[in-house]
């Protein structure tokens, strides 16, 4: 156990995302906590000798909202004592102490920073004068992995960039003939010199699109448009130079470095982003975070955290605001899992301290208090990375969101959705190539299929079925046939063993289902028909989830929703786990594309539904 969890009471539990609360239920907070050891960091910083111990305040003192310095601690109470008689309070900026935002009702914290700082003097300061800040463990222990990870990041572009610009020039170079030293010193020179200025302007438009940065360390889709974005650049401005100077040797360096140096470079990231995601199973690089709000909104947003795919968040802790009666608890379960309730909202950046976090998130706040959020991120200066605030308007809204200060006043744009246009052409647009490719895959393994399904069950090679498009619209989608002939007819007497979701009629072992069908239905090779009706214009490539006319009939006002653009042979459904979603998250899924899709997304559908393919997850 570690001594954050000996602090707490909790056990660490990173492989779920969550401490464990049932200690807290049983025995209730201890009173000291022994401090943060390298058991609490994530393991690339564990050699780090820059870390420093801090006793931390006792918990049950946050709850009850007081300073649990004047309990006494290893300092000794005289320490204390010149550290509060030096002036205002260290959170509240100098100069300030009359301030509409610190008047006599405002509850306003110590910052441990500041504390630290005081007791290292006994000289009083000047209450006048303004101090910035120290920074914090939690804030040291993130910005340590956030440098080591982005390290790790700038190595591999360098050697990625260096190998794609130097490598197709030194094959047309090497073996070099008998010459004399000099000579070749010259010609080297000369062929290497146009390959390192690409290699250099590659690298910095990486680092001028901020293609490392933190905040999209693991992301995927935004971290994959930068390195897209800066090797556009970078290339785009060499080639005018090449137009205007003709340099040697800039066609090899547009037609063999540029499409190999981004295929490495994206192979790179993702096989990186790959292996962060997996140190993030276990609490290693990831955000430790502290949640406030009222209960519903602190529950729907550690729902969301959990369902992240970047698992870029550790949830270890939340704060409730809002009415009394639920200050009682203990815990807070979410999906089964109990996180610990602590402190008040007046005690968050205390909190936060205690519990190594360095993100907070607020989802909601008491309406007396305006200057609430204000206030805290003073009170987190120097001790935490981020303080993020939360909306249920994402979950609906997506990339539509844009936020648009007005004199200081913060407008949430939210674009409106449209379902017709310039984006929908380019759409068909995508949807044409990719049938076009698809029909060939279909070409290639339909002999061997005419032969095969026909053997193990007597019938058609195709098999279509009536489904529901666009507004509404009856098409006859294709598929190959994967079952046996009248198999319609038998659903009737296998409802009561039904597996799907909703309306849906799904069975993990249908016996309706042929050898041959249950491969095709395994590496989803039964859909590759449907390509024709992507040419035809029935279906798109990307989209929700074809319904049948007898689902449709049960949609409510907003499901129906999901027929405002075409069904796609692919989308979230697919590549989210298929059957094994329920009726609600298959709705959730298929409303976010149709209000949210763009062609970048759909480009990472069809990336993501190869690899879905082959794992087979919730295809029957």
């Amino acid at each position: 156990m570690t001594a954050l969890e000996r602090g707490t009471g909790h056990r660490l539990d990173a492989r779920r995302g969550h401490l464990d609360a049932r200690a807290l239920a049983r025995g209730g907070w201890p009173g000291v906590a022994d401090g943060i050891d390298e058991d609490t960091i994530p393991r690339s910083a564990q050699d780090s000798d820059a870390l420093i111990d801090i006793p931390a305040r006792p918990i049950h003192a946050l709850v009850d909202g007081r300073d649990s310095d004047r309990h006494g601690d290893d300092h000794g109470s005289a320490d204390h004592a010149r550290a509060h008689h030096a002036g205002p309070d260290r959170s509240v900026p100098g100069g300030l102490e009359n301030d509409p935002l610190h008047g006599a009702d405002a509850h306003v914290t110590d910052q441990p920073g500041a504390d630290r700082h005081e007791r290292g003097s006994d000289a009083p300061r000047s209450p006048t004068t303004p101090s910035a800040p120290t920074t914090g463990t939690a804030l040291d222990i993130r910005r340590r992995w956030e440098r080591r990870y982005r390290r790790r990041l700038q190595w591999t572009d360098f050697a990625v960039v260096l190998v794609a610009t130097l490598a197709p020039r030194a094959l047309l170079f090497f073996p070099l003939p008998g010459l004399p030293l000099a000579e070749a010193v010259d010609i080297l020179t000369g062929a290497f010199a146009l390959p390192l200025l690409v290699a250099t302007c590659w690298l910095i438009a990486l680092a001028l699109f901020r293609s490392r940065e933190a905040a999209v360390f693991g992301s995927g889709t935004t971290e994959y448009a930068r390195v897209l974005g800066a090797t556009g650049l970078a290339f785009g401005a060499l080639a005018a130079a090449f137009v205007v100077v003709q340099a040697d040797g800039m066609r090899l360096q547009l037609l063999v470095s540029l499409p190999l140096g981004l295929f490495l470079l994206l192979l790179g990231r993702w096989g990186w982003r790959r292996w962060l995601l997996h140190e993030r199973l276990f609490g290693h690089y990831v955000s430790r975070t502290l949640v406030v709000g009222e209960i519903r909104d602190v529950e729907y947003v550690i729902e969301a955290l959990h369902r992240d795919g970047q698992r870029a968040h550790l949830v270890v802790g939340a704060v409730l605001t809002g009415a009394p009666d639920t200050h009682h608890r203990a815990s807070l379960e979410v999906d089964g899992r109990p996180y610990p309730l602590v402190g008040t909202p007046h005690t968050a950046a205390r909190t936060a301290a205690e519990l190594a976090a360095d993100t907070i998130i607020v989802v909601s706040q008491d309406d007396a208090d305006p200057y609430y959020v204000k206030r805290l991120s003073w009170e987190l200066e120097g001790t935490a990375s981020e303080l993020i605030l939360g909306s249920r308007l994402a979950d609906v809204a997506g990339p539509r969101i844009s936020l648009r200060p007005v004199d200081g006043l913060p407008l949430i744009q939210v674009r409106i959705p449209t379902f017709d246009g310039g984006q929908f052409v380019l759409k068909r647009a995508l949807d044409i190539v990719v049938a076009l490719i698809g029909l060939v895959a279909v070409a290639l393994i339909t002999v061997p299929l005419a032969i095969l399904i026909p053997l193990d069950s007597r019938g058609p090679l195709f098999y279509r079925q009536e489904r529901i498009g666009r507004d509404g619209k009856s098409f006859r989608m294709v598929k190959f046939r994967t079952m046996r002939v009248g198999a319609d007819a038998e659903v009737a007497a296998l409802i009561h063993a039904n597996d799907g979701a909703g309306p849906l009629f799904k069975m993990r072992e249908d016996p309706r289902v042929t050898r041959v069908g249950r491969v095709l239905r395994r590496l989803s090779l039964d859909e590759l028909p449907q390509f024709w009706n992507v040419l035809r214009g029935d279906m798109s490539a990307v989209g929700p989830r074809p319904p049948l006319p007898e689902e449709v009939v049960t949609y409510s006002g907003v499901v129906s929703r999901r027929l405002y653009i075409k069904p796609g042979i692919t989308g979230l459904w697919q590549i989210s786990g298929r059957s094994d979603l329920t009726w609600d998250e298959s709705v959730r899924l298929d409303l976010r594309y149709v209000e949210n899709w763009s062609l970048l997304s759909d480009l990472i559908i069809m990336w993501r539904t190869v690899r879905v393919m082959f794992f087979a997850r919730g295809a029957y």
